[in-house]
């Protein structure tokens, strides 16, 4: 699929309306990882740079369609200010928003609230979309989709708006694109993929569609659990999903079929409860007391899933290996984001709480190939599913 760029068009002096994904974690009002809103700048500087007004379009978690005050995006408003260093006029989606969009002088920024505060963005009805997005499209002569952390979902501002203005990717959605592309044709190998998190529902897709073309999967967060029961295990406590033990068996079968080396955990770090207070204790996989829930893997399977990772050439990994918020579980988040810092090839952290993690564990993101902003929406493009936003773009 080959999509516009802002390169196929002359956008000087233009009025511009530009989705971002600025759906930054908050605690207590608090930004806690401006990944997004940094990974956004050049395409906001690159029409800044030529005489442009801006009137930014995001979201922020799933209000759907109320008006959730902790999910204003106020204080992201405040933080692009001043990583930009250009004042961010903020503003509500009302009657005269249009008007206040016209009236912006070239190199002027608008933030318009939270545009999932609109029940239309998100909603199933083709109808109501197109009339939030007929409306939206009154602000601007051009679209610029630049949030592709919201690629995956057929929204407003995401599908239908594409549609009504010309339309081009920004750089993060361009740069995304080339960064999936080089990891689903013809990677360098060894190819490995590292997945964690907490639900295999999330990722059973993936991991479907990518037995065909990695050498290696490395399983490990809550989602491993599944695994580890599907194998016939006690896991006490641990997060599990019953329902999908039968499917699992059968990727590990398929896995074994395909010759993919299927890597799971040898220890787990068990506690009584999901507390970051919580003793510790390392026990084998094989031996999870009933009483206890694993949220960590162990230090004998980080070494392992380390020394693997570092045999490959092409790396991307989506999900924590653990709760890694809580220290006394992130020591194999840690030594995964340790090994990918020592891959001499190409490595991809994809997106989510993957990117918050290492940031959080202090790592810089030019240790790593590249950090994604997409999560969903990466996993989503690996998993083969044609997405909404890219296609609106092409």
């Amino acid at each position: 699929m080959s999509i516009r760029k802002l390169s196929d068009t002359s956008f000087q002096n233009k009025k511009v309306l530009l989705r971002c994904d600025l759906n930054v974690p908050l605690k207590n009002g608090v930004i806690t990882d401006d990944g997004r809103i940094v990974a956004s700048l050049s395409t906001i500087r690159k029409l800044l740079d030529a005489n442009c007004s801006i009137v930014i379009i995001a979201h922020l978690g799933r209000p759907k369609g109320e008006r959730k005050p902790e999910l204003s995006l106020r204080p992201i408003a405040a933080r692009l200010q001043e990583l930009s260093g250009v004042e961010v006029i903020f503003s509500d989606i009302a009657p005269d928003l249009a008007e206040k969009a016209r009236n912006l002088k070239p190199k002027q920024i608008m933030l318009i609230e939270n545009i999932r505060y609109e029940a239309a963005e998100t909603s199933k009805d083709d109808t109501e979309r197109m009339k939030l997005a007929t409306e939206l499209a009154k602000c601007a002569d051009l679209y610029v989709g630049d949030g592709f952390g919201a690629v995956h979902r057929k929204h407003a501002s995401v599908y239908e708006l594409a549609k009504l203005l010309p339309s081009f990717a920004g750089d993060l959605v361009v740069n995304e694109v080339e960064v999936l592309q080089k990891l689903t044709t013809n990677p360098t190998r060894p190819y490995g993929v590292i997945l964690g998190g907490a639900k295999v529902s999330d990722k059973i897709g993936v991991i479907s569609n990518l037995l065909n073309k990695v050498d290696l999967i490395a399983i490990g967060g809550g989602m491993v659990f599944t695994f580890l029961a599907a194998k016939g295990m006690k896991i006490g406590k641990s997060l599990v999903e019953n329902d999908l033990v039968p499917e699992v068996k059968q990727l590990l079968k398929r896995a074994e079929e395909l010759g993919v080396k299927l890597v799971l955990p040898v220890d787990i770090v068990v506690a009584h409860e999901f507390d970051a207070n919580s003793a510790p204790t390392i026990v084998d996989c094989s031996e999870i007391p009933d009483d206890q829930m694993g949220l960590d893997i162990g230090p004998k399977s980080a070494r392992n899933f380390a020394d693997e990772i570092k045999s490959c050439k092409t790396v991307f990994w989506n999900g924590p290996m653990g709760v890694f918020e809580f220290s006394n579980f992130s020591n194999g988040t840690k030594v995964v984001a340790q090994a990918l810092t020592e891959v001499s090839g190409m490595t991809v952290v994809g997106g989510g709480d993957s990117a918050a993690a290492v940031r959080q564990l202090g790592f810089a993101d030019s240790k790593f190939g590249y950090i994604s902003t997409g999560g969903g929406a990466s996993l989503e493009y690996l998993e083969g599913k044609e997405l909404p936003g890219l296609v609106a773009l092409s």
